[in-house]
């Protein structure tokens, strides 16, 4: 994309957002389907209940750990210098989305799903904050992980305030998901890098999506299995692959 200037790029990018964001808030406040929380693996095993949703969250501490672990032997690398904050609380949120989603899955209600979702805003608000820095400039990245932490943080607490007061509001959480989603791969084409292993982003993009149809589809998935396994195990699994991917990516893939 050399033929179109920097500011065009960036322009380009706010411009995406500012779209997304006018057209989500067209819609009125969304608030929880409890309907969310009736996930069709509910079987008990070795007294857990809902055993294969909470044991499938396993991968998320694997990797979470795993990253950790690298970091520390990194510090004082060259080629992660700038990036290492946001690696950290991506893969210290990744490690946190094992606890959350576990405690989550075994007492299912609004009151525990916020303990899922404010890990899994640390992990995606890292990483958008790292797509910035590492593609567009490094600073800018820095200055805007915090930043981006509080929002999602704050759209987590926000659903669930409005949630309590009795009219939900779920459209911010929903921007902190999915609008990283739009723009991670638009900065990606506008501000390629020259590095042949972006494949790693591609997969990491592919594994999430199949996580998210796998979810979706819960409940017939777990009919075509005989009742031997639930599309949201699943799902925790194939999203596991996706945080895999970002772990090759950061650590095996990347050249600086």
């Amino acid at each position: 994309m050399s033929f179109l200037g920097h500011q065009t790029r960036l322009t380009i990018i706010f411009a995406a957002a500012i779209v997304a964001i006018a057209v989500l808030f067209q819609f009125s406040p969304i608030s929880q389907n409890l309907s969310y929380h009736d996930f069709a693996d509910k079987r008990t095993f070795i007294g857990i209940s809902s055993f294969w949703n909470v044991f499938s969250n396993l991968l998320f501490l694997l990797f979470g750990v795993f990253g950790l672990i690298k970091l520390i032997g990194l510090k004082n690398s060259r080629n992660h210098k700038g990036f290492l904050a946001h690696w950290f609380v991506f893969f210290f949120g990744v490690a946190l989305v094992s606890a959350g989603s576990a405690y989550y899955h075994w007492i299912p209600n609004n009151s525990s799903l916020v303990w899922d979702r404010l890990p899994m805003t640390l992990a995606f608000m890292s990483f958008f904050s790292f797509i910035v820095a590492e593609r567009i400039h490094k600073t800018a990245g820095l200055i805007l992980l915090p930043i981006l932490l509080a929002l999602g943080m704050a759209s987590v607490w926000y659903w669930n305030f409005t949630e309590t007061a009795g009219d939900g509001d779920l459209r911010p959480y929903v921007l902190v998901q999915f609008l990283p989603l739009l723009e991670i791969p638009l900065i990606c084409f506008l501000f390629p890098v020259n590095n042949r292993e972006t494949k790693f982003l591609i997969y990491a993009f592919g594994w999430y999506v199949l996580a998210k149809i796998l979810e979706y589809f819960d409940r017939g998935i777990f009919v075509l299995t005989a009742n031997q396994i639930g599309g949201h195990a699943l799902k925790h699994l194939a999203a596991g692959m996706a945080v895999y991917a970002l772990y090759k990516y950061a650590f095996i893939a990347k050249k600086h």
